[in-house]
C-alpha cells in the first residue's frame, strides 16, 4: 500500500499542482509588492507631492539667516546678487 505517491489522491503532486502553485504565486506576488513598498517609502528625500526632491531655495535660506540674526543686511544682498549671476 502506497500513500501519498499519486497525482490524484490529494497528497504528493496532485496537492502541489492543485493549491500549491497558487499559494506559491500568491507568496511571490505579496513579496514583490512589499518591496515596491518598501523601497517607494523608505527614500526620504522624495517629496510625497509629486515624487520630486525638495529642495530649499538658497535665498530664502539666506533670509531666514537674516532673520535669525546669523548675517548682516550686506551679506544677504551680497547672497542674493551672487546666486543671481
Amino acid at each position: 500500500m502506497m500513500h501519498g505517491f499519486g497525482f490524484g489522491n490529494g497528497y504528493g503532486m496532485g496537492n502541489f499542482f492543485g493549491g500549491g502553485m497558487l499559494m506559491m504565486g500568491l507568496f511571490w506576488i505579496v513579496i514583490i509588492v512589499a518591496v515596491i513598498y518598501f523601497v517607494r517609502n523608505s527614500n526620504d528625500s522624495i517629496d510625497r507631492n509629486g515624487g520630486r526632491s525638495f529642495k530649499e531655495d538658497p535665498i530664502e535660506i539666506a533670509r531666514q539667516r537674516y532673520a535669525k540674526g546669523e548675517i548682516s543686511k550686506e551679506e544677504l544682498q551680497e547672497i542674493k546678487e551672487e546666486l543671481r549671476k
